[in-house]
């Protein structure tokens, strides 16, 4: 991974309880995180209107919910 990747993809070491569902919800759950902070820098710049902002937000939401009931993570 080079500089630039590690600078806009940073990756957090998890900490919980190591199981692969936990480590897969924990990815899924970085790149939720990552993602809504490249839509709400897009919007915040005047790229994305706040509902283009929201309905892509919650399209992402829904996907991680997804992930989280597919995985069985309570």
């Amino acid at each position: 991974m080079s500089d630039r990747d590690r600078f806009l993809f940073p990756q957090v070491r998890y900490r919980g309880e190591v199981k692969p569902e936990n480590l897969v919800f924990d990815a899924n759950l970085q790149e939720f995180s990552q993602r809504v902070s490249f839509i709400s820098g897009l919007e915040s710049n005047g790229k994305l209107s706040p509902a283009e902002a929201y309905e892509q937000i919650e399209s992402l939401w829904h996907q991680l919910k997804r992930s989280k009931n597919q995985l069985n993570i309570r």
